[in-house]
């Protein structure tokens, strides 16, 4: 259970120092894990980025000051992180629904956000089947973009890509690329490599295929070191199932497993075949230690 209790320190370091600056790092760091892999965890588990969670709370308590005291909207803007009252006002407006000095007059309805208590969630209706392997390390070819989870923008990006590549023609292209063990085309998140973009959430996705060939023009090449594996099996039609899986590993299996996550890219495994069917296979691989 002590990784489920590293997550509420964080979460704890967050609600106390709600009125000041807040650092990825300084927060990853209470989980005892890095800032890219926090912020993954933390996105997967609770379907919102940190960042959304700390501006969720900020203003959720701001509107409860703004009930219950005094207070100068100008200073509740400092005091939760603005610098300026208009970039307040906007964000509280966003949030809430309607302006800072309506919602001080009881005029709409305002949303609030609770504290966030993380809980182990232990199920057997839904046996997760998985195996545990080790492989030499491998390479993958095909292509790869950049994209940030601190504020969920690999949530937006990621579909927006897989929908672009299986239109063009570059998914079937990195198809026939495959002449390695995994059969079927990669989805592989791998951290950002410079210590600068990992420190701000920084992801690089590929879409791409075991290949032992030379690398084709217009594609990239990425070694993948030996590892020991966890490989989930994934049934049920694209992207709801994978999500679900992700999910599940994530709250269920990590906080009882004995592992850790070894830090490396993950994979996502997609067969060539019908992935709307309500019987499509697909795999999720987890370097682990």
């Amino acid at each position: 259970m002590a990784w489920i209790e590293s997550i509420q320190k964080a979460i704890d370091y967050i609600e106390e120092h709600l009125q000041e600056e807040i650092t990825i790092e300084e927060v990853a760091f209470r989980a005892n894990a890095s800032a890219f892999h926090f912020q993954r965890t933390f996105t997967i588990l609770t379907d919102m980025s940190v960042g959304e969670y700390i501006r969720r709370r900020r203003l959720t308590l701001a509107a409860q000051e703004l009930s219950r005291t005094n207070c100068k909207i100008i200073d509740l803007a400092f005091k939760y992180g603005y610098d300026t009252p208009e970039a307040f006002t906007k964000a509280f407006r966003r949030q809430h629904g309607v302006a800072p000095t309506e919602a001080r007059k009881y005029m709409g309805k305002l949303k609030f956000y609770e504290r966030l208590v993380v809980q182990v969630i232990l199920k057997g209706a839904e046996p997760m089947k998985y195996n545990v392997l080790e492989r030499d390390g491998f390479q993958v070819v095909g292509i790869k973009r950049g994209y940030s989870i601190v504020n969920g923008g690999n949530l937006i990006g990621i579909p927006k890509l897989w929908d672009e590549v299986l239109n063009d023609g570059t998914c079937e292209k990195v198809a026939r690329l495959n002449n390695g063990q995994i059969k079927g085309v990669l989805g592989v998140c791998v951290c950002a490599d410079n210590n600068d973009a990992a420190s701000q959430g920084m992801i690089d996705y590929w879409v791409a295929a075991e290949s032992t060939d030379k690398v084709p023009e217009g594609f990239l090449s990425l070694d993948i070191p030996a590892s020991k594996w966890v490989v989930f099996e994934v049934h049920g039609p694209m992207p709801d199932a994978m999500q679900k899986k992700w999910k599940q590993i994530f709250s269920e299996w990590f906080p009882t497993s004995g592992y850790e996550h070894a830090g490396t890219p993950e994979l996502e495994v997609y067969p060539e075949e019908d992935s709307t069917s309500e019987n499509y296979y697909s795999e999720i691989w987890i370097p682990v230690k």
